[in-house]
């Protein structure tokens, strides 16, 4: 489905009944909602579920290229005001709780909870932010089907490398038919995202944690760092799983899932 949200085409998917809780997944860098496909079909058998293409990715329109987290954010808001859904639980993993931390910040009267997977509250320092910026110069030089080659072993874990085949050829075929211009511009955005690390104290909705125990993106120790912050919260290492927790285990990482979001709909 399509939806025009702040001047722009959204793309999402929906499955399950609209009366139950509403679940929001919003993907990582540089992918689309179909990172999510068995997170969607476990969750819409209990809940309302809803998957959306951040702008410049999947189907969703790319626009100039010129993105920032703040303008994701704007969307998201827009997107859940028209589906005219008060308050939600937001899955995010990786950019996607970049997206999802900054609106908790912005806009917490829209949550009921949060799932905050593979990712973190810092902000880049400068090491990280060159290499985002050489990142973009290389893809608008050599495309997205190279960036894709380069970028695969940074979020799969060496062994979901060899035995995990059909997730590592999904988020392939993603990457490479992404546009230079949008892969690029996510990454500036990215570099130029603010800290949300002060705020995670103030998080005041139940939050899970969840994080590849092999991630070295987005690793253990910063996911142990943002639920030391966040009151409350719950954390599970994806045991064989890097970046991609959700796709390289998707036995525990939606089992975990399921059992927060029964906690949440029947409080």
């Amino acid at each position: 489905m399509e939806a025009t949200i702040n001047g722009g085409i959204i793309y999402f998917v929906e499955t399950g009944e609209r009366g139950r809780l509403p679940v929001l997944f919003v993907h990582g860098f540089p992918f689309s909602s179909a990172m999510w496909d068995s997170q969607m079909e476990a969750v819409g058998r209990r809940c309302r579920a809803i998957a959306c293409d951040i702008r410049g990715l999947g189907r969703s329109e790319v626009g100039d290229g010129q993105y920032t987290i703040e303008g994701h954010v704007d969307d998201l808001i827009g997107l859940l005001d028209r589906l005219e859904i008060d308050k939600t639980v937001v899955v995010g993993l990786s950019m996607g709780g970049y997206i999802a931390l900054r609106t908790l910040e912005r806009n917490p009267e829209r949550f009921l909870a949060a799932v905050l997977c593979d990712t973190r509250a810092e902000a880049d320092d400068n090491a990280g932010k060159l290499k985002r910026a050489n990142g973009a110069a290389s893809v608008k030089r050599h495309g997205a089907a190279a960036f894709a080659e380069s970028f695969l072993p940074a979020v799969f874990a060496p062994e979901s490398l060899r035995t995990k085949p059909e997730a590592v050829k999904l988020i392939k075929s993603i990457i490479a038919a992404t546009p230079p211009l949008a892969i690029a511009g996510h990454l500036i955005a990215m570099a130029g995202r603010t800290d949300t690390t002060a705020s995670l104290a103030a998080i005041g909705v139940p939050t899970l944690i969840m994080v590849g125990e092999n991630d070295t993106l987005t690793p253990p120790a910063l996911a142990r760092a943002m639920h030391e912050r966040i009151p409350g919260s719950k954390l599970y290492l994806v045991p064989g799983a890097g970046h991609m927790s959700n796709l390289e285990n998707p036995e525990f990482f939606n089992s975990r899932l399921l059992e927060f979001l029964e906690g949440i709909a029947g409080g």
